[in-house]
């Protein structure tokens, strides 16, 4: 397993680069087909890590939706659905949010040192909750996770988590999910942020497949050489 997971990347955007619009109501920017396939990559996986902002804004359940594959994963002596964890740096996290009532599995909170005593009172018995550094510090997250059994992790954003990973050069591999329209508004979310990224001019990174999926393209990257052993 290593000192980390292998930590794989999921993610939908528009054409130029938004997750989302900056309306109330989500942006679908995958079809069904799309969809199952993000269904298989988490009944394949050890955890799934999104950040404190997605629990908030999205109130995602993340759990595996597939009948079948909930039952193959039972069979293999594993939980129906992957670990849950996100990292909050500020602690407003609520108790009713889906991520912690979705489900039977585990729910681990990774906090910033200051706020760490108030999100173990918030959340009572809701998570586990990690004290994570201050700022928090990805590779302490991932160290953690990989002593409790994780060995494969998949991070589903949202942008402010994967411009973290990506400039911290702890990510193998990158789903990359394209659809066919534009937001074309600087107020929504965008895939990454700024910042250094190991990537670039000289440093290109590796497209492993191109996969039309419906009416969406999948790019996928790898992005280290670990890059397809998990």
């Amino acid at each position: 397993m290593g000192d980390r997971p292998y930590v794989l990347l999921s993610c939908a955007m528009s054409i130029d680069g938004y997750l989302d619009d900056a309306t109330p109501e989500r942006l679908l920017l995958s079809d069904d087909t799309d969809f199952d396939r993000v269904d298989a990559l988490r009944a394949e996986c050890d955890a799934i890590l999104v950040g404190a902002n997605t629990v908030r804004q999205d109130d995602p359940g993340l759990l595996v939706r597939s009948p079948t594959r909930r039952d193959t994963r039972i069979a293999r002596g594993r939980p129906a659905s992957p670990l849950k964890v996100t990292v909050t740096g500020r602690g407003d996290l609520e108790p009713t949010a889906r991520f912690f009532l979705a489900g039977d599995t585990e729910k681990i909170v990774y906090c910033a040192t200051p706020v760490t005593g108030k999100v173990r009172e918030r959340l009572g018995g809701a998570a586990t909750v990690v004290d994570a550094g201050q700022p928090v510090d990805l590779r302490l997250v991932l160290a953690d996770l990989a002593r409790r059994g994780v060995g494969r992790l998949l991070v589903e954003g949202g942008g402010t988590i994967h411009t973290q990973f990506l400039t911290a050069g702890l990510a193998d591999e990158l789903h990359l999910v394209v659809a066919p329209l534009f937001v074309g508004d600087s107020r929504a979310p965008r895939f990454v942020g700024d910042g250094v990224f190991p990537w670039s001019t000289g440093n290109r990174a590796t497209l492993a497949e191109v996969r039309r999926t419906g009416d969406v393209v999948l790019l996928r990257y790898a992005l280290s050489e670990r890059f397809g052993a998990a």
